[in-house]
């Protein structure tokens, strides 16, 4: 599909609970579209709402009002309405997300945990792993730690393992939340390396680069978040 992401007039507030109830806008009349191949950055200033407009997307967060369009089995699907089998199916197979953080299952071991997509996907286990092998040692993760669970990694090698994970399945739809945060320079050229390489495979891209090195590098687009700023609102 051209356009595998369009967001449209979407809306988002909190609401604080242990201040009795206020709500606190974040962002309004969010609308902009990935295409194909394209690389597109939420610029702005920290607390503008970028994270929470990542989260929105993926479903994480609910939506107040607008809607987020991917196909999914030859349907257009509003994932702001969508139930929660309909997610749990559009994030196998329509959008990969690589997150900040690296949330595991304890004791597996960093190579499985990369070729989990893939096997969720029907993959054969070995080929998953073959996979994850070949990433990891493309983001020099040593060899001696991918039996080992990454809860005893460093931030920067669990951050590896992260990527890897998301980089690993050929999601038309990947977000992509501060990846290169926790790396040294030549792992984020890697990184930037393979963010091309998804782009040359046609996958839509929405991401959050902090670094302006990294994001000049990918971006093809910067999308202005501040421009969907709530007055007097905060953001996530």
């Amino acid at each position: 599909m051209p356009t595998p992401l369009v967001v449209s007039d979407v809306a988002k507030s909190f609401t604080m609970h242990l201040r009795d109830g206020v709500r606190l806008p974040v962002v309004a009349n969010v609308s902009f579209s990935i295409k194909s191949g394209e690389c597109a950055v939420l610029g702005g200033p920290s607390g503008a709402g970028k994270s929470s407009i990542l989260k929105m997307v993926y479903g994480n967060y609910a939506v107040d009002n607008g809607q987020i369009i991917v196909p999914y089995r030859d349907k257009l699907i509003d994932v702001a309405g969508a139930d929660p089998r309909t997610m749990i199916g559009i994030r196998r197979d329509m959008i990969g997300y690589v997150s900040q953080f690296l949330r595991t299952v304890p004791r597996v071991s960093a190579l499985d945990v990369v070729a989990e997509p893939l096997v969720a996907r029907g993959v054969d286990r070995t080929d998953a792993r073959h996979k994850a092998a070949a990433l990891l040692t493309e983001l020099n993760l040593p060899e001696r730690l991918w039996s080992l669970p990454p809860a005893t990694f460093s931030g920067g090698e669990q951050q590896r393992v992260n990527i890897a994970r998301g980089f690993i399945t050929d999601h038309p739809i990947l977000l992509l939340d501060e990846p290169t945060a926790s790396l040294d320079l030549q792992n984020r050229d890697v990184v930037v390396s393979m963010i091309q390489r998804k782009k040359d495979e046609g996958i839509a891209m929405l991401g959050i680069f902090h670094d302006q090195d990294v994001r000049e590098a990918v971006a093809d687009r910067i999308i202005d978040v501040t421009a969907f700023a709530v007055p007097n609102g905060a953001a996530a």
